[in-house]
């Protein structure tokens, strides 16, 4: 099963992200991974296809930090367990993890790729952040796009 982990705070969210991932080990899961926004804003992502600890010691590695940022464990339903399938999906530094099922994500991925999107995973999630991102107008309010993008979505999902 599917979980989502959030948080913003003026200290670095990468160790919450990855206990509250630990926290949601026991409901099973393929992947995990995390994104965040650094103090220039600029978006890092980390994914695995291992356990948490695995996702928790490339993040120490990599000396992951940020004070936003969002984490997510799959339970695959569109695509195998791959690093490629795994969440947070990005698109032109928006990052977004989802539960749920997208029912017309075929619809809209098809159209995308007619705008000159490039999809990289077999998800369902990667269609979000394309469509938020094409519903973003440059200098535009990312709380509308996402509202734009969401109005466009047929199934039973949460996204962050």
């Amino acid at each position: 099963m599917c979980g989502i982990v959030g948080g913003i705070a003026k200290r670095d969210v990468v160790p919450i992200l990855v206990e509250g991932l630990r926290r949601l080990e026991y409901r099973g899961y393929d992947s995990a991974g995390i994104a965040v926004l650094n103090g220039d804003d600029a978006l890092s992502r980390l994914r695995s296809t291992g356990r948490v600890a695995e996702l928790a010691n490339l993040a120490s590695q990599a000396h992951l930090t940020g004070s936003t940022g969002i984490a997510h464990t799959r339970w695959a339903t569109h695509g195998v367990p791959s690093e490629r399938n795994a969440h947070p999906h990005v698109s032109g530094g928006i990052a977004v993890v989802h539960n749920g099922i997208i029912e017309n994500y075929e619809a809209i991925r098809s159209e995308l790729k007619a705008k000159g999107y490039e999809f990289v995973s077999d998800t369902d999630t990667e269609v979000i952040a394309h469509l938020i991102h094409f519903q973003l107008a440059p200098g535009g309010d990312l709380f509308e796009a996402t509202r734009g993008a969401v109005h466009k979505l047929r199934g039973a999902y949460a996204i962050a």
